[in-house]
């Protein structure tokens, strides 16, 4: 049985706590690989700035992003953007 503190599995919490640990670090390289993709991506004259909104636009749902294109329309309208 699992050595308990004050009601707490110690070995259980620090599985968990090492898990996550080890999965941030992966996450930090990660992060790093796609830093370097918009590097190259920017020294190849590519908008990076652009392309963040494209792949947030893509992750969404169609209708979601529908809605929300019609919705800044609708906004830039009302100021005279258009």
């Amino acid at each position: 049985m699992a050595e308990e503190v004050g009601g707490i599995a110690g070995e259980q919490l620090k599985s968990y706590i090492e898990r996550i640990e080890r999965l941030e670090e992966e996450k930090r390289g990660l992060q790093d690989d796609i830093k370097d993709i918009y590097g190259e991506a920017k020294a190849l004259g590519f908008d990076v700035k652009i392309m963040r909104q494209v792949i947030r636009l893509r992750k969404m749902a169609n209708d979601d992003r529908r809605e929300q294109e019609e919705i800044l329309e609708l906004y830039k309208a009302a100021l005279g953007m258009e």
